[in-house]
């Protein structure tokens, strides 16, 4: 099925991240299970047609798999056909037909500003390196909007103090610049100076770089304490920095700009959560409302 040349493809030329590769392999692992199973198609790419992939879709709704993650396995799909077209491994995709579930828009969830204050002015970390290493975490994701996968990357030289900047290297190896306050350069270069570092900012007490799996785990700690959202993840924050930008009168294309999106078309769902707020502050406040 050409799954080593598929990842070789999506690893080297597409660049994707390595969740991104790790979920287009869980998902054409799950397909090709599938088709083994029920239609006993082993080798021959060329007996796919477009009535499997359709029995499949409709397998994953029967399990009430959601649209959206039935979504992103037709997405998996697509690409994988695509590269097998490309390469003249295939002569016809199945893919052509298919028709993606809707799925129901699902509003960013973040935090709001007043839990925010909170969660950087009175919540109490833990004295020493790990305490203002964690605070440093949950204001460096809240003040630039970055990923996960961004923030456990940075280094001391992707910091420009002298002109408030910090350099991350987003999805397939994109750099981005990002301005930061005068405080927070403040911030960052105590932190450093304190605690001597000299390669990643975000390390271990044995000076190695941090793992997601730690760095989620320090998010939801401190978001449960000021907020009952259901997901505590690094990525509520970045939510909640593009909606307080929109909310707070930032054009819409300098957050695309800040968050690293290649399209207007992901920053404009914040959008919604504004005109969600206008709406009540609308009816709070006017007479006939």
């Amino acid at each position: 099925m050409f799954k080593n040349e598929f990842t070789q493809y999506i690893t080297a030329e597409k660049r994707f991240s390595e969740h991104t590769i790790k979920s287009y392999l869980t998902d054409l692992n799950q397909f090709t299970t599938y088709i083994d199973a029920e239609f006993q198609i082993h080798k021959d790419i060329n007996e796919i047609n477009f009535q499997i992939i359709r029995s499949w879709i409709a397998s994953m709704l029967e399990k009430e798999i959601s649209p959206r993650s039935v979504n992103r396995k037709i997405s998996t799909l697509k690409t994988y056909f695509k590269f097998l077209l490309r390469n003249k491994f295939l002569k016809e995709s199945p893919m052509l037909k298919v028709v993606a579930p809707k799925s129901k828009k699902r509003l960013p969830v973040f935090i709001e500003e007043d839990q925010m204050e909170s969660l950087l002015t009175e919540i109490t970390f833990e004295d020493g390196f790990i305490g203002q290493r964690n605070k440093l975490i949950i204001e460096l994701f809240y003040v630039t909007g970055i990923r996960l996968s961004e923030l456990i990357n940075i280094k001391i030289k992707d910091i420009d103090f002298q002109n408030q900047l910090i350099k991350v290297l987003g999805k397939r190896n994109k750099e981005r610049l990002i301005p930061l306050s005068p405080s927070m350069i403040q911030i960052l270069k105590s932190f450093i100076e304190n605690n001597q570092l000299n390669h990643f900012l975000f390390t271990n007490l044995d000076g190695n770089k941090l793992y997601t799996k730690l760095v989620y785990r320090i998010v939801n700690k401190y978001i449960g304490e000021i907020s009952s959202v259901n997901k505590k993840s690094p990525h509520i924050l970045r939510h909640t920095f593009a909606t307080h930008m929109l909310n707070n009168g930032s054009d819409i294309n300098a957050i695309k700009e800040l968050l690293g999106h290649a399209n207007l078309s992901a920053t404009q769902v914040y959008t919604h959560n504004t005109i969600e707020k206008l709406k009540t502050v609308y009816k709070q406040a006017h007479p006939r409302a």
